[in-house]
């Protein structure tokens, strides 16, 4: 019998330790409902948000505080733009925020964290969160120029379906970037116009699996996105920067796809 795969998440999240983590927002000026937006985002994890006046300090400023320190800050204004005023089609029909590389520092130095997000019509903010860091992802590869990046659709169709992710491909397949792209093969026509490394398959992992990482060449920071359908568009998942547990990703996806 052959061996069962084990626990993708677990395989990255093993000896991690998330920082205890708060939003702040300071000297908002931006209306109540911004801040009521970013509270439903997280109200089913342990981040926090707040708001906070501070003398002679900019305004409408949305700082990430790790253990009582500020590692990341983005304005209110980006935030808006890239998640909170957006919905999912943003990133599956177009290319905007690829091109520009605008990704809030506030959102994609929430490494190392487990969530659990809801999608449409449960949620039309939650799942958007791993779909912002998949767009970040490919666009470190992109900007790279070369290293490897894998990543897998559940159904291959999606790349001929959504054009922003057709796209976003097409620019990869054209660059020095090793791809690899995984699915379930429900459209033979979906993907043989890309220069890219297809693997099929119908399994469980196949069907459930929202894997995008990305292994620079040799002394560049690579990234990684793990998440696992646990029910109806629900998802499991979190992502790292740590080279370890980027390399641990990338050979799961080699072992077991």
């Amino acid at each position: 019998m052959a061996a069962e795969p084990p626990d993708p998440i677990e395989t990255v999240l093993d000896g991690a330790s998330p920082p205890d983590r708060s939003l702040l927002l300071l000297n908002r000026e931006t209306p109540k409902p911004v801040v009521t937006l970013l509270e439903e985002a997280f109200e089913n994890h342990s981040l926090t948000v707040a708001d906070r006046d501070v003398p002679n300090g900019a305004g409408d400023v949305a700082c990430l505080v790790e253990d009582g320190e500020i590692v990341a800050t983005t304005s209110l204004s980006e935030l808006e733009e890239a998640f909170l005023l957006v919905n999912a089609d943003r990133y599956r029909s177009g290319t905007k925020q690829i091109r520009s590389g605008s990704f809030p520092d506030v959102l994609t130095a929430l490494n190392d964290t487990e969530f659990t997000v809801r999608g449409f019509p449960k949620s039309n903010r939650e799942k958007l969160l791993l779909i912002l860091i998949s767009r970040f992802i490919e666009h470190r590869a992109l900007d790279a120029g070369d290293g490897r990046l894998r990543a897998t659709f559940q159904r291959l169709s999606r790349l001929d379906d959504e054009r922003g992710t057709k796209r976003v491909y097409s620019w990869l397949a054209d660059s020095g970037v090793d791809t690899h792209v995984y699915g379930v093969d429900d459209d033979p026509e979906a993907v043989p116009e890309l220069d890219v490394s297809v693997h099929t398959g119908r399994n469980e992992l196949y069907r459930r699996s929202w894997f995008v990482v990305f292994r620079p060449p040799e002394g560049g920071d690579g990234v990684a996105l793990v998440a696992i359908e646990t029910g109806e568009n629900v998802w499991r998942g979190m992502w790292t920067r740590d080279a370890d547990r980027v390399r641990q990703v990338d050979s799961y996806l080699e072992a077991w796809f």
